[in-house]
Formats: structure tokens, C-alpha cells, sequence
């Protein structure tokens, strides 16, 4: 059984005293395959290095919204760069984010359409944030499937179900990291969305180090790929599925929408 973390941080400074053995851990649970996402043109060269240097791993290049309001032509120029490189299969992290206010919502909505058009462009799918945005977000997303195909991911999604219908029907993925499996009343429509989703652009993800799945919780000062099984495990219960279907599910269509080799 072998699972693909489609979005994890692991370039980040909380993996800096034992990356190699957090990837170790992450092949002894099964990971096949990670793919780093950045979200500066800094964090975006460190995950290309870490490509480069895995062959488990894989690198999505962007500047996430939040840090938008610092990036600058050079650095908008770098991503552009990597983008042609052979370990880069997706743009990303880009989207949009309200709970924050680090980035003005109209230099996040220039990013955004620059990494759009930017997947477009090089034919790679684009790995798109969406906190507290929906509003804004969608009609974008219409517009950019207006001007050809869209192809990408909603990651860690937070979405309901009609949300993630609407992203399915545009043409993208859905993508459930750690918080599917948080029991309060509030995560319901995202366990419902969960279980709406089709099979085939169902994605699972860790988000590293970031939103530690149950039962690790509060437990964990940081969530690491090999967590992704309790993820996948309770995603699986929750769709009246064997973990090991799931699994397969989710590594088929990540090898789809990223490319991926495989059998």
C-alpha cells in the first residue's frame, strides 16, 4: 500500500535538524512520493534543491498569498525560471486568504491571476490556497476556465460540498489534509464535502508541518509525511471504503494530475 503526500512544507526550518530521517520515516509508512510546495521564490529554490536531490520528491513553485505583498519582480522572474525545470510539476502555492491580513486582497488577486496564467501557460497544474475567500476566489477561477483548460488542486480544502462540485466541475481536484479528521461540530460540511467527492479527484496531503491529523493533535509540535496514514485512514471510513482502496485512489489520481510516474 503506498500513499503520495500531494503538499508538504518540508524545505521549512521545523524539518531542519532531521529532514532525512523525517523522509525515512515518511517511505517506512508507505509514502512513495512527496511533493514540497513553496511559498516564496526562496522557499520555492529550497524545495527544487530537495527535488533535485530525491527522487521521491517533487517540487510546486509560487508565492503564496500571504507573502505576496513582499515579493517582487525578481522574485515573480525566479518562479517563471523554475517553473521549466523537470522537477517542477505544479505552480503553487498561490490562491487567496482572508483570515489573514498580511497581503492586500488585490496584490493577492495580482499573484493569484499571474499563477494561473502561469500554469496555463506551461501546462502544469496549478496548487491553489483558499482561506475565508470562497467569494472571491470562484470567479476567478471562472474566468481563468474561460480562457482554456484548468487544471490543479484545491488544497487542504475547507470547502462544502457544493464548493467542491463547483471545483470539480471547473475541472480540479480536491485535496483533504489533517483537518478532515477533526471531530468538532464546525469541520462537518468538510466531512461532508469529504464524502460528496468523486473518486476520481479525491487527494490526500499532510500540509507539513502544519494541521497535525487526529489522533496527534495537540500531541505534535509538527505533522511530517508519515502522518498522512491517519488521514487516509479516516477519509476511508468516512467514504465506506478500505484504507487500501483509498490509497490507491488517491495515488492513482495524483499521478494523474501531476504526472506522475507510476505503475
Amino acid at each position: 500500500m503506498s500513499y503520495i503526500d500531494t503538499h508538504a512544507h518540508i524545505e521549512g526550518r521545523e524539518f531542519d535538524a532531521d529532514r532525512r530521517a523525517v523522509i525515512e520515516r515518511a517511505r517506512a509508512a508507505g509514502v512513495e512520493t512527496i511533493i514540497a510546495v513553496g511559498g516564496t521564490a526562496d522557499s520555492s529554490r529550497q524545495v527544487l534543491e530537495l527535488a533535485e536531490d530525491r527522487p521521491e520528491i517533487y517540487a510546486a513553485v509560487g508565492i503564496h498569498p500571504n507573502y505576496s505583498a513582499e515579493a517582487t519582480e525578481k522574485d515573480w522572474r525566479r518562479i517563471v525560471a523554475m517553473a521549466d525545470r523537470p522537477e517542477v510539476i505544479a505552480i503553487g502555492e498561490t490562491g487567496l486568504d482572508n483570515y489573514h491580513d498580511f497581503a492586500p486582497p488585490g496584490r493577492q488577486r495580482e499573484y493569484f491571476e499571474r499563477h494561473l496564467r502561469l500554469s496555463q501557460d506551461r501546462g502544469l497544474p496549478v496548487v491553489i490556497h483558499c482561506r475565508d475567500a470562497e467569494s472571491e476566489l470562484m470567479p476567478m477561477l471562472h474566468e481563468s476556465a474561460g480562457r482554456g483548460p484548468l487544471c490543479g488542486v484545491l488544497h487542504a480544502f475547507s470547502g462544502d460540498a457544493a464548493m467542491a462540485a463547483e471545483c470539480v466541475e471547473l475541472g480540479l481536484y480536491v485535496s483533504f489534509a489533517g483537518m478532515v479528521t477533526y471531530r468538532n461540530r464546525k469541520f462537518q460540511s468538510l466531512r461532508e464535502a469529504a464524502v460528496a467527492a468523486p473518486d476520481d479527484r479525491l487527494l490526500i496531503e499532510t500540509d507539513s508541518p502544519y494541521l497535525a491529523p487526529t489522533p496527534l493533535r495537540g500531541k505534535q509540535q509538527r505533522n511530517e509525511p508519515a502522518n498522512i496514514i491517519h488521514t487516509a485512514e479516516y477519509l476511508a471510513e468516512l467514504r465506506g471504503v478500505s484504507v487500501e482502496e483509498l490509497a490507491r485512489q488517491t495515488t492513482q489520481n495524483a499521478r494523474r494530475l501531476f504526472k506522475l510516474p507510476g505503475p
